[in-house]
């Protein structure tokens, strides 16, 4: 799932997967706007079958942290 994430940050910010560090923060190391940010979150909803409280959005700004809480809404 970690890897999956990458690639879709990788593909809104326009950038190489293997260059995003697991606990790169998508804002301050990457550069995304909160547009962005957005967009991500619900890519991986989509991708993911999943749902992310709008609360809980500002708390996952690296890939691990995503991930973490992707795989957590998935048990």
């Amino acid at each position: 799932m970690l890897e999956r994430i990458k690639q879709i940050i990788a593909e809104e910010l326009h950038i190489d997967a293997s260059d995003i560090k697991d606990d790169a923060d998508v804002i301050e190391d990457l550069g995304a706007d909160s547009l962005s940010v957005v967009t991500i979150i619900m890519n991986a909803e989509d991708e993911f079958g999943i749902s992310i409280p709008d609360e809980a959005v500002a708390d996952l700004r690296t890939p691990l942290a995503m991930a973490a809480f992707a795989e957590g809404l998935k048990k």
